[in-house]
């Protein structure tokens, strides 16, 4: 198991035992030596062993609520010492042959998607690195135990690209 998928499924099971209807969570991913050397108190305070490298999950400030996660990310740079990061995000999903009957106002939309008797609600976690890796997780909150979690690299490739785009650098060119 890659050291990505081994952080987006201790973010899962984090997640999981914190409940349902959190808001979304971001977190830089930190390469454990580079934490040691950068923050050698808080790498103790986490419990982060001299000679093992592992990704250490961050988490950062409170993002704004669900309907601004995709702006909020388009405003996110990392430094260079960050080496991926990866989300926590809820969303209610409906089966596509309701998707004629959603509102256009977004209001009356998040009103009808909540209130829809076919609503799926789902946990995405969502991890990347620089290098190009990229690691998701989904529960469904009717299949809410850990054998019925979903893994794999492209479950939720939107939210992947935009994480990702994090990660470059602001202008065209740049050194990273």
């Amino acid at each position: 198991m890659s050291l990505l998928e081994e952080v987006v499924l201790d973010l899962e099971r984090h997640s999981a035992q914190e409940g349902w209807d959190s808001a979304p969570r971001i977190y830089a991913l930190v390469r454990s030596s580079e934490l040691r050397r950068a923050e050698p108190e808080l790498a103790e305070q986490l419990g982060l062993q001299e000679g093992a490298d592992t990704l250490a999950a961050l988490e950062q400030p409170a993002l704004p609520d669900q309907a601004g996660v995709e702006d909020a990310l388009a405003t996110i740079a990392w430094p260079d010492t960050v080496e991926g990061c990866a989300l926590v995000l809820e969303r209610i999903v409906l089966p596509p042959e309701v998707e004629e009957e959603i509102p256009e106002d977004e209001a009356q939309a998040a009103e009808f998607a909540a209130s829809h008797p076919r609503r799926e609600d789902v946990r995405m976690i969502v991890g990347v690195l620089r290098d190009g890796a990229r690691h998701s997780a989904l529960r469904l909150r009717r299949h809410d135990t850990d054998d019925e979690v979903l893994t794999g690299p492209d479950l939720v490739p939107a939210l992947a690209e935009a994480l990702a785009a994090t990660l470059e650098p602001d202008e065209p060119g740049a050194p990273e």
